[in-house]
């Protein structure tokens, strides 16, 4: 069996925790394009690859072509597992071919390979990340976006050098290798964004504060910390980058996100009041520091952040509270909209409201049952039952009743 890969801190030695466990990757994407080398018989992988041949033609009954070295290289994971050490010194070798064709196909295949046997694979890749030709460094950079979140240990010198080379592509291809990374182990994302952060460039604290949104729900106190680092930043995009991550604590740590929102919400940008706002309204409204909050805000002399808290006013207080409230946040508005809505909020509908406002005060008549009398009584618009002496006389003749 291959031996199993344990990253750990280069700082304590500890084996660092990681997200999902190494029989969890999907490793389709670390497998080479599709391609005449999956169907290479497995005891000619080894031959044709060290170059003992110049190539081989598959049989009708395999699908038929002519592969070569290049292809059987790409096919060297594929070999028995007692082969895999003399596979493992073949692609070393091939690594640093002279024919840039095979330095590419080595590449390709490095990520699956490193599965099984990964020592000294790393080392050739810094290597071949430092080329001059172009195409081999292409195929590097694709290599290591691809290996590093599985290897982030081994990567961890190369991934520092990538992301500080002066070379735009190659940072932008290692700050996309390191937001993959900090997905799948957020401790290894947090030890390089601490770094990031205190960098002067302010590019590199830009790129990295990008990255905080990886690492917002399982960074932990580290990524807690660096969260509120880069919102104190002296640079307005950092602080915002940063604060894209405050919705997210909203739903995993509210306390933490209680203290960023509280730091943040007077912040001279509008871009981090934005995300302050979009924040705050997921927040428990019903925590005396949230409530504060909002009241101070409501106080803002920015109008987006005073409207949005002003609209939260209702959701947390009520009765005479709310109407105390609005009523000492009136006598300071201007803006006609706000106005109105603290004049509705701060008006005692049930005593000052329309007669149509007070009725829905009311409580409902309880339902009262007619008694049998009621029953039995006439009707509004009809006639008293005649009795029976009234009967007779109405059914007599008037000559009778003349007699």
């Amino acid at each position: 069996m291959a031996r199993e890969y344990i990253a750990r801190d280069p700082r304590t030695g500890r084996p660092i925790r990681r997200q999902r466990l190494d029989g969890h990757v999907d490793i389709r994407g670390l497998l080479p394009s599709t391609g005449l080398w999956q169907r290479i018989p497995v005891h000619e992988i080894l031959p044709l690859a060290r170059g003992e041949s110049d190539g081989l033609e598959l049989p009708r009954s395999a699908g038929g072509g002519f592969v070569r070295r290049s292809d059987a290289i790409k096919a060297l994971h594929r070999v028995f597992e007692s082969q895999v050490d003399l596979a493992h010194q073949t692609l070393l070798d091939a690594l640093d071919d002279d024919d840039s064709e095979i330095r590419i196909a080595s590449l390709e295949i490095l990520p699956i390979f490193a599965l099984k046997k990964h020592e000294d694979l790393l080392h050739c890749l810094s290597d071949r990340l430092l080329e001059d030709d172009p195409q081999v460094i292409a195929a590097a950079r694709e290599c290591f976006i691809r290996v590093a979140p599985v290897f982030p240990s081994g990567c961890e010198n190369i991934l520092r050098r990538e992301l500080r080379d002066k070379r735009m592509d190659h940072r932008a291809n290692a700050f996309e290798t390191l937001r993959r990374t900090a997905q799948n182990w957020p401790e290894a994302g947090c030890l390089h964004l601490d770094e990031l952060i205190r960098e002067e460039d302010v590019d590199l604290r830009r790129r990295g504060s990008r990255i905080l949104r990886a690492i917002a729900a399982n960074g932990g106190a580290t990524g807690w910390d660096l969260i509120g680092w880069s919102l104190e930043d002296e640079d307005a995009q950092v602080r915002r980058n940063a604060s894209y991550t405050l919705t997210t604590l909203t739903r995993t740590e509210p306390r933490m996100a209680t203290i960023f929102i509280e730091s943040a919400i007077m912040d001279d940008d509008a871009g981090v009041r934005k995300s302050v706002i979009r924040a705050l309204k997921r927040l428990d409204m019903q925590n005396p520091r949230v409530t504060k909050m909002i009241i101070d805000g409501a106080r803002s002399r920015d109008y987006t952040l005073r409207k949005a808290c002003i609209d939260q006013l209702s959701i947390m207080l009520s009765g005479d509270t709310l109407r105390e409230t609005a009523a000492e946040l009136l006598r300071h508005e201007t803006r006609p909209d706000l106005c109105k809505r603290l004049t509705s909020l701060a008006k005692d509908v049930e005593m000052e409201g329309s007669e149509e406002e007070k009725n829905r005060f009311l409580a409902p008549l309880d339902k009262v049952e007619p008694s049998v009398e009621e029953f039995d009584a006439p009707r509004s618009g009809e006639a008293t039952p005649e009795g029976e002496h009234d009967k007779q006389r109405s059914g007599r003749p008037h000559s009778e009743d003349s007699a």
